[in-house]
């Protein structure tokens, strides 16, 4: 695998985007600062451009099923220099509006990048490859996350916005160049799957997952990471409030990121050749446990320890979830499947994070932690439950038939 040339350019494609994604993030943050007074006008426009992310989803899951990857990516990268383009003109004239236009070019481009780069990795690598580089991806775009935040805010000190942003296009323009260096045959799609890609309805994705009903439960224990990610930065502000420590904020995101990057390196070795679903069942319990621990947040070390075991859990889990779909679903439905898990994904990080908004002010964090930690179980639950029903009725078909 690490003689092809693809896989590096894609980790080297994945590493790019992602520091040109959070140096211009922390932009954004110090333009909103200076112009957006209000903490819920914030908030909207943040939403804004997710909203367009998520409208845009089905359209962008029909146009990758029907077009090659790689031209889909390109087409995605030149809109991410576009969305550049806009804050430019947002500096020049100080203008919230062309902000907003910036967040929503942004938030469809990644519309259109995500679900086709997941397409596309099932393509370039054996699928006993899958895990090492899903995984790999993930940690080249975390690594890239903690450069990329610590290179902007040191740089906010001696440049100007502009020139953070100009470092942001930079990074996107060598995205563009590496993505058209890809050499990927697309060309041996069978008549089915080309029929499938370029009549292929969203709403086909429905039925599909009807009958997969396991690749249905994987979406449902998906939520439970999602609980966690989406109360993460509220929940390190309250711990840091509860313990009146600004140092805890840095050690919790460093004990998070050192045991995600380690777990995501050594996920293959972890999970072995055993069955990926009761994998996913493993890991989802253990970043079940990790909520609960937060019941004693009170103690800093078991803040930490609750950290740490979250971040080792989901650094297991996120590659294992990207190889199940990978190797489940029909590739002739990769980019709608894809396209519509990253919708559900999106919608439901703003649910969650609302959600956490409300419990914090009203019910505290360590009660929220247990209400967390018993929904994530009562999920994995309910799809173990379902597993084993949909196991049973298979094994009896199976029977009727030997019969």
């Amino acid at each position: 695998m690490w003689r092809n040339r693809n896989v590096w350019i894609v980790l080297a494609g994945e590493f790019i985007a992602s520091l040109g994604l959070w140096m211009s993030i922390i932009a954004n943050l110090e333009f909103m600062q200076a112009h957006v007074p209000s903490d819920f006008m914030k908030s909207l426009i943040l939403f804004t451009g997710l909203l367009a992310g998520v409208l845009v989803g089905p359209l962008a899951g029909r146009v990758i099923d029907a077009n090659k990857k790689k031209t889909i990516l390109i087409y995605s990268g030149i809109g991410r220099l576009i969305s550049v383009c806009f804050m430019f003109v947002a500096l020049a004239f100080d203008s919230v509006a062309w902000m907003v236009m910036f967040a929503i070019f942004l938030q469809i481009s990644a519309a259109f990048t995500l679900p086709a780069l997941q397409a596309l990795i099932p393509q370039i690598v054996a699928e006993k490859d899958l895990i090492t580089l899903n995984g790999v991806n993930m940690n080249a775009s975390t690594i890239a996350r903690i450069l990329g935040t610590a290179a902007a805010g040191s740089l906010l000190m001696v440049v100007d916005l502009y020139t953070l942003y100009m470092a942001s296009f930079v990074a996107y323009v060598l995205l563009l160049l590496s993505t058209m260096m890809l050499r990927v045959d697309e060309t041996q799609l069978d008549d089915k799957k080309k029929q499938h890609g370029a009549k292929g309805s969203f709403k086909e994705v429905i039925p599909m997952l009807k009958n997969m009903p396991v690749a249905t439960m994987a979406l449902i224990i998906s939520i439970v990471p999602l609980l966690f990610i989406g109360a993460f930065n509220l929940m390190v502000i309250n711990i840091s409030e509860m313990h009146q420590s600004s140092q805890i904020k840095g050690a919790l995101y460093a004990v998070e990121g050192i045991c995600f990057i380690v777990a995501a390196f050594l996920v293959r070795r972890i999970s072995g050749n055993g069955n990926l679903l009761n994998r996913l069942y493993l890991f989802s319990f253990m970043i079940a446990i990790s909520q609960f621990m937060l019941l004693f947040a009170d103690y800093a070390w078991v803040a930490l320890a609750s950290f740490g075991l979250f971040g080792f859990a989901a650094g297991c889990y996120f590659p294992l979830l990207s190889t199940y779909f990978q190797t489940t679903i029909p590739k002739e439905y990769h980019g709608r499947f894809f396209s519509f898990r990253s919708m559900i994904d999106r919608v439901m990080f703003q649910v969650v994070l609302l959600t956490v908004g409300l419990l914090l002010d009203t019910i505290g964090l360590q009660y929220m932690a247990g209400i967390f930690g018993a929904l994530s179980l009562v999920l994995i639950l309910i799809s173990m439950l379902r597993f084993t029903q949909e196991k049973q009725v298979k094994t009896a078909a199976s029977t009727e038939q030997a019969q």
